[in-house]
């Protein structure tokens, strides 16, 4: 069981204003929590001036107290058990950083109940159980914050809640997952396979011990399910929302990609079509030209479409502790500037958690990923029959898919292996799928060997 070590009195501090200090409590000191202390103590005073309070670290929450010490200082109150610290009347503002749903979930709502803000990085919190943590946070006139949870070095969330709120969003397009994208670059630019991209990706740091949830796209599903909510004002039904990883991805798909003037990234896409919204991710053809397809290594890039601004671009890091540590302690100074929790003037000018106030927020209907149209790019093992070859795609339009470019590609490593592949016009997926089925079922083949989605950008 955890044991607390907690003082019962917190010690109060003020700035020279005259205004209280905004009291911290932390709960995990690992990789984002540790960042964040260091950037609160480096950068205090500067961060006082600019956030018109001092911001400090009272108490933390942390299994292995030693090492907590070590990372917070002499000056913080330590626990064992976060309850006591969600609970503490002396603290102000919860910074979640632990991880997981579970505990985490619960520990949030407490610290809402309890009527203090929560500052969070953890984005399939969120993504799974937001429309609750944000009902909960706008009941107790209290602040959830959370631009650490996405794109951890770009302050995307306040960009699509205040510095693009006049705008119309019409779609955001990002490579969101700095593991994946590690990986995917050093497939592309080395020609490595999949397994050694990610042998190579753990061994630098960029991948867990378990890479699943990067690699099958779950997190940047959860990233995804985010930003549709904050650019549409939706409340974004996780199990919705279409998630397709890297795993089965094969270099030579990379080759052919590139022959016809593509590179093959992991996207997050959300976009509104009609009365309807796309929440989806999946390895994505992108042209070349195009900003997000030179986006390399563990970096991130989003791309923001809109009716007034127009196309913006957001680039940086996508992970590391300093660099989630700079989105929390922005998180707490936007904190610092709301007053006290419960006051009702306030709390009416904050910005909304969905980039809409919550009576305006909507559940969008998402579209199942089979239901949503787009150009694709198809690999057809070789055939080596001309009349075949000439056949298929009169097949494919009979139809309804047109296939607007086709090339035969070798295989860069293995002369004798090459392949047909080919560009079709918009079409939706469960269409597609039963159009190959009759090619195979009327032709004999040619089989598809591989189907990914083209987004050619504007």
């Amino acid at each position: 069981m955890f044991q607390n070590s907690c003082p019962s009195v917190l010690p109060h501090a003020w700035d020279s204003s005259g205004l209280g200090a905004l009291r911290v409590g932390l709960i995990g000191t690992g990789v984002v929590g540790s960042g964040t202390c260091q950037v609160l103590e480096r950068n205090a005073e500067l961060i006082a001036q600019r956030a018109g309070r001092r911001i400090r670290l009272v108490m933390a929450a942390a299994r292995n107290l030693h090492k907590a010490a070590q990372v917070v200082g002499p000056d913080v109150a330590l626990v064992r058990d976060p309850w006591v610290l969600v609970r503490h009347p002396d603290i102000d503002v919860v910074v979640e950083v632990m991880g997981g749903v579970g505990l985490a979930k619960d520990l949030v709502l407490e610290a809402i109940a309890q009527g203090k803000h929560v500052v969070t990085a953890n984005k399939a919190l969120l993504a799974e159980h937001g429309a609750e943590i944000f009902a909960a946070a706008d009941a107790c006139g209290v602040v959830v914050a959370y631009e650490a949870a996405v794109a951890v070095s770009i302050p995307i969330i306040k960009a699509l809640r205040e510095g693009l709120a006049a705008n119309r969003i019409h779609e955001v397009v990002g490579v969101v997952n700095g593991t994946s994208n590690f990986i995917l670059s050093k497939m592309q630019d080395e020609g490595l396979d999949f397994a050694a991209a990610l042998s190579l990706a753990t061994a630098l740091g960029y991948a867990e011990a378990d890479p699943s949830f990067d690699v099958e796209g779950i997190d940047a599903a959860h990233k995804t399910a985010l930003l549709a909510a904050n650019a549409f004002g939706a409340d974004v039904p996780f199990g919705q929302v279409h998630a397709q990883g890297i795993t089965a991805l094969d270099p030579y798909d990379m080759v052919c990609a590139q022959a016809l003037g593509y590179r093959i990234k992991l996207m997050g896409i959300a976009r509104q079509v009609a009365d309807a919204i796309e929440v989806r991710v999946h390895p994505t053809l992108v042209p070349q030209s195009h900003w997000l397809a030179q986006v390399q290594g563990s970096m991130n890039g989003i791309w923001v479409n809109t009716d007034a601004a127009g196309p913006t671009f957001h680039y940086g890091a996508g992970a590391g502790s300093q660099t989630t540590a700079s989105a929390v302690v922005a998180d707490l100074m936007d904190v610092a500037r709301c007053g006290a929790a419960g006051d009702a003037g306030r709390a009416a000018l904050r910005v909304p958690h969905r980039s809409v106030k919550a009576s305006a927020v909507r559940r969008w209907p998402v579209q199942p990923i089979g239901q949503v149209a787009s150009r694709h790019y198809l690999r057809f093992e070789w055939v080596d029959d001309p009349a075949l070859q000439a056949e298929w795609p009169r097949w494919l339009q009979a139809h309804g898919v047109e296939v607007q470019d086709m090339l035969q590609v070798p295989h860069t490593d293995q002369p004798h292996r090459k392949a047909w592949v080919a560009l079709t016009s918009s079409v939706r997926g469960d269409d597609l799928t039963r159009a190959l089925a009759l090619l195979s079922q009327g032709t004999g083949g040619p089989a598809v060997a591989a189907i990914y989605r083209v987004e050619d950008l504007a």
